[in-house]
Parts: structure tokens; C-alpha cells; sequence
């Protein structure tokens, strides 16, 4: 049996299982926009499992991808640079999900 939810519900989801705090400052909204057309997209329905998803996607900074995967940004002098060199390295490795704010990506694991 399956439920349809809104962003409201997908939202309680994570504060029910004390997950809100692994996309925080609109990460939920970022991922809710990419998880609600996907699987329009697919016709592949989702379930919704808080805790898959805390383990499936990223919220990083740009800083922190670049120290996570040892990245080099030696010849970065902003961070408009830092995004860049960090969306590269993440298209040609996994799916993107999307920015928050202007330092932050969500991004599936790998």
C-alpha cells in the first residue's frame, strides 16, 4: 500500500527520525525538488525512508567536497572557482541533486 505525500509530510519524515539536521538550510526543499520529479519522471515510486536517504545523498560545502575527496583547488581563488572545480568533479562521478545557497551541494554518494 502506498501513500502520496507533500513536501509538509516528507518534511515531518526527517524530524520524526531526528534526521532534519542532515539537509539543513533548504537541503530538504532541494531534495524534495528532485526526488517528486524522478519519480514522475520514471513512474518508479519512491518510499519514503528517511533513513536511505541520509545514507544515499550529501549535503556538503564546496570546501568540504574538495577536502573529502582530495580535490585539488590550489589555483582556486573564490569560490565561484571552488563550485566549479567541486560540479565537475561531481557530474563526471555521480548525480547531483542540486546547490543550496551559494556554498552547499547535494549530491548522491558514492
Amino acid at each position: 500500500m502506498k501513500q502520496s505525500i507533500n513536501f509538509y509530510s516528507f518534511r515531518q519524515a526527517f524530524y520524526d527520525h531526528d534526521r532534519q539536521n542532515n539537509f539543513p538550510n533548504g537541503g530538504l526543499s532541494v531534495l524534495w525538488d528532485y526526488l517528486e520529479p524522478y519519480e514522475e519522471d520514471t513512474g518508479e515510486e519512491i518510499e519514503l525512508d528517511v533513513i536511505a536517504f541520509c545514507c544515499d545523498y550529501n549535503q556538503m560545502t564546496f570546501e568540504e567536497v574538495i577536502k573529502a575527496y582530495c580535490l585539488d583547488a590550489s589555483e582556486c581563488v573564490d569560490l565561484s572557482e571552488q563550485r566549479d572545480l567541486v560540479m565537475d568533479y561531481l557530474n563526471d562521478n555521480t548525480s547531483v541533486v542540486g546547490e543550496v545557497g551559494d556554498d552547499e551541494v547535494i549530491f548522491a554518494g558514492f
